[in-house]
């Protein structure tokens, strides 16, 4: 009697051992699969969050203070198999105040949706103006696109930006204090517009034209009359 209870005993230790040891595999198991998984899931969708959050952060930290203006929005349709479809075309003029500014449009069936891509269009092609003392031109200059003629010229301090309608947008757009503009032919804000940027692109400065000849500003402004003195401390405005 005694060796039969005994070995019940001995059966039942040894079953019992696997039975703890069989338990661990299988909730590694789970963790190695299903965690695994999950984990996976996780991560991707962690991520996908980050890769947002970079891209919200390089736009934020790339990005400047701009100005927006928005010119013109024109009601358009579209005709179609069922009639007509109705949207909305929105100009934009975007600039920094600091000689950068460009121009976009963008169409779309709502009047925000339209504004925003023309603004992401106007960030696009964005220019560099130089500009002489941060408010005025370096000098005098010509624009034509189309039926429209315009012509811009540096002005004294004080004097403002005399311009009307698409065209001031664009100066205050770019930081321009004082400016006397025409504009002929047109009123056409797109072609007015273009002819505005046609006129801005042919701007140089002094210090662009001394590296493209070989020479120092101040002999370029002192052929123009100026007195050697005056001329040298206008050179060391303008390079600075």
């Amino acid at each position: 009697m005694a060796d039969e209870n005994e070995t019940p005993q001995v059966e039942a230790t040894t079953t019992e051992a696997p039975a703890e040891v069989a338990p661990a595999p299988e909730g590694r198991a789970p963790r190695g699969g299903r965690g695994g998984r999950g984990g996976g899931r996780d991560n991707r969708g962690g991520g996908r969050g980050r890769r947002d959050d970079r891209r919200g952060n390089r736009d934020d930290d790339g990005g400047e203070e701009l100005i927006e203006k928005l010119v013109h929005i024109n009601r358009v349709s579209k005709t179609v198999k069922g009639g007509k479809r109705f949207g909305f075309a929105a100009l934009v003029v975007v600039g920094d105040g600091k000689g950068r500014a460009g121009f976009g449009h963008g169409k779309a069936r709502e009047v925000p949706e339209a504004i925003s891509k023309a603004t992401a269009a106007a960030k696009k092609a964005m220019i560099r103006v130089p500009l002489r003392d941060g408010r005025t031109l370096h000098h005098d200059g010509k624009g034509h696109f189309g039926a429209g003629k315009v012509a811009v010229r540096a002005a004294p301090a004080g004097t403002g930006i005399i311009a009307g309608g698409p065209m001031r947008a664009v100066f205050e757009s770019l930081g321009v204090h004082d400016v006397v503009t025409k504009s002929v032919g047109t009123s056409n804000p797109y072609n007015m517009i273009r002819a505005t940027f046609e006129a801005l692109k042919d701007q140089t400065s002094p210090r662009s034209v001394a590296q493209r000849r070989g020479k120092k500003v101040a002999d370029l402004l002192g052929r123009g009359g100026m007195d050697k003195g005056e001329a040298e401390a206008t050179a060391q405005a303008v390079t600075e």
